[in-house]
């Protein structure tokens, strides 16, 4: 009955183990190889998130999100998405764990950090869609948003593509005036350039955008002359109401999304007839020839981010924390003696104190 444990310390030690790089591409490899099984329908489908919205110093959310594979186990993410918490209480936008189930028993059987894991999966499921969408010599890079998403998007992106410019957008200056120490890893013969979202929507050849704009409050990549053939990765969806990009792009672009239940509900989908979205993610990286015609127009992907993505990146990380020694044994499920007694074999308090130990005793009316 023990559960192995992974810590922010030992999800760390994987990621120093590994090397960034490698990590990141065994992660699109394993994110590519699931969505196109996804699309072969060799894949039980994943039901939408559920959550909680609530007042965390303006709207956040509280969410779970479930993946059940057959005969395997199932995979549980909660996640605290609360756009205040860089700003007041210096921590991530984006916290959240990762639990695993077993199937056979239901045997808690891993719990995780959620916030590595989550960053790297939703880069890695803007590599796959850009390479499968975007044109194979795009070196452009535009990114509207700085944050903790920005990096492990161009993180991803770099690995795809032979990226040399990065266009830079933010309405928080501390965000753009840390983004170049943040992304130095990926060598000193990036130019960096922080501009307008015009310039970002004009010049690059891939955008991702990944912002906390407010719900009613978009968009935040302007509707202006943009590339034919650019390719836009909008990863913020997250509330009802709330989009990064303009009706006008998405209704002259092939639009495709991660997961439709969450898209027409919180993602960029929200804003097209049911009729103007195409085809999924999935059923492209199943079928890869049907996406190069696309490559000369422009097309958008409405990254939610969905369970199955986690159930993915959670296979990845449990395997290298096997590989390396790492984690936590801990018993925090019982297992009791007696399957039918729930109470531990302790000695009862009372006695062990000293105190008599009353014992019913049938009342004369019985």
């Amino acid at each position: 009955m023990s559960t192995l444990i992974l810590p922010a310390s030992d999800i760390a030690r994987i990621v120093q183990l590994v090397g960034r790089d490698t990590l990141m591409d065994r992660m699109i490899d394993r994110m590519a190889c699931g969505i196109a099984a996804l699309g072969r329908g060799e894949v039980e489908p994943t039901p939408r998130r559920g959550g909680f919205t609530r007042d965390s110093d303006g709207v956040g959310v509280i969410e779970w999100m479930p993946h059940h594979e057959p005969g395997k186990g199932m995979t549980l993410k909660t996640v605290g998405y609360t756009p205040s918490n860089p700003t007041n209480n210096d921590l991530p936008t984006i916290l959240g764990t990762v639990a695993r189930y077993d199937d056979v028993t239901g045997q808690l059987v891993a719990l995780a950090d959620g916030v590595v894991p989550t960053a790297i999966r939703t880069g890695a499921m803007s590599a796959v869609a850009s390479r499968l969408l975007a044109r194979p010599d795009s070196t452009t890079v535009g990114l509207i948003g700085a944050g903790a998403q920005s990096v492990t998007q161009l993180h991803a992106l770099s690995r795809v593509f032979d990226v040399r410019r990065v266009l830079v957008h933010d309405i928080d200056p501390e965000h753009t005036a840390s983004f170049a120490s943040r992304v130095a890893f990926l060598g000193p013969d990036l130019d960096i350039q922080l501009v307008t979202a015009e310039r970002v929507a004009a010049e690059s050849d891939v955008i991702c955008t990944a912002t906390t704009v407010g719900v009613g409050e978009g968009p935040v990549l302007p509707d202006t002359v943009m590339r034919d053939h650019v390719h836009v990765n909008a990863v913020g969806a997250d509330l009802p109401g709330k989009t990064e990009l303009s009706a006008g792009l998405l209704a002259r672009s092939l639009v495709t999304y991660d997961h439709l239940g969450q898209a027409r509900v919180e993602g960029e989908c929200q804003q097209l007839p049911e009729d103007a979205v195409g085809p999924s993610l999935a059923s492209l990286c199943a079928d890869p020839g049907s996406a190069l015609p696309w490559r000369e127009r422009s097309t958008v992907f409405d990254s939610t981010g969905f369970a199955f993505e986690d159930h993915l990146a959670l296979d990845l990380f449990l395997e290298l924390a096997i590989d390396f020694g790492l984690g936590q044994t801990v018993e925090v499920e019982y297992h009791p003696v007696d399957s039918l007694d729930p109470y531990p074999p302790l000695v009862d308090a009372d006695s062990a104190a000293g105190v008599p130990v009353r014992h019913a005793v049938p009342s004369a009316a019985a």
